[in-house]
């Protein structure tokens, strides 16, 4: 216990925290991020078989036939079946089986194991975060996704810890960029979770979306079977940033790209 105490302050130590930022960040634009979407890089192929094995079980009954349907139906048993704890740091199997039958994990946790769904799934996918700037360490961040919903033809953010769409005034569900397009020029931002019986205050949905020092980054190039093979390899022995440092120094690290601000508004 005493050392998964000290494992999870060092890995959410300040300047180690920071120190990735450094590393990782890119200012983009929309037009960069089009091309940035996680099935690109992981293909079903990719995925552990565990996720296939679930799926099964998900869609038991046989898959929606839209895109949001089936989003949603996902999002909801996840929601039944897992439970939150500490952040894992795991390969993507090992992640998968401690939310659903161990101690949970965080909303980053939640957010990759989305994603691998999503590609056995043939959804669209994208990962973000949102971090603070000028750095707050009061304020870990967040994760959430993005999909793309081809009977809409656009994508949307949808966070999966908490069954939550954002829509305008009008009631049309918002992408990611759309949300902060609109939160920052004052206009109507509306939350819903489709979760039964989930209520998200907006104290929450501020501090992890909508207060005005959170900037959104895109997570591009994540390629899940290389990360995989490093954390069996040398997880147990290792610790776990300097295995992404490894990956970072081989050349086969993911990128945090800003979209919307200026990543270096970090360490002001």
């Amino acid at each position: 216990m005493v050392f998964k105490k000290l494992h999870w302050t060092l890995k959410r130590h300040p300047f180690l925290y920071v120190t990735r930022f450094r590393l990782l960040s890119k200012n983009a634009n929309e037009t960069v991020i089009d091309s940035c979407c996680y099935n690109v890089l992981n293909g079903k192929g990719d995925i552990p078989d565990l996720y296939t094995t679930i799926n099964s079980a998900v869609f038991k009954a046989g898959k929606p036939e839209t895109d949001l349907e089936l989003v949603k139906q996902l999002v909801l048993w996840l929601s039944e079946h897992t439970t939150v704890g500490p952040g894992l740091s795991e390969p993507s199997d090992k992640a998968l089986e401690t939310l659903l039958y161990g101690a949970g994990g965080v909303c980053s946790d939640m957010a990759q194991v989305f994603n691998n769904f999503c590609v056995i799934n043939d959804i669209q996918v994208r990962e973000w975060g949102t971090t603070s700037a000028p750095f707050n360490r009061t304020n870990g961040g967040h994760s959430f996704n993005e999909v793309y919903i081809r009977e809409l033809e656009k994508w949307l953010l949808v966070d999966p810890s908490w069954g939550v769409f954002f829509f305008n005034d009008k009631g049309l569900p918002l992408s990611v960029i759309e949300v902060y397009d609109l939160s920052r020029s004052g206009q109507s931002v509306v939350y819903d979770s489709f979760l039964p019986d989930q209520h998200i205050s907006i104290r929450q949905v501020t501090k992890n979306y909508l207060s005005s020092d959170i900037v959104p980054f895109l997570i591009c190039d994540y390629r899940n079977k290389t990360y995989d093979r490093y954390l069996k390899l040398a997880r147990p022995y290792v610790p776990v940033f300097m295995i992404h440092f490894m990956v970072y120094l081989f050349g086969k690290s993911y990128h945090y790209k800003f979209p919307l601000d200026d990543y270096k508004k970090i360490f002001v």
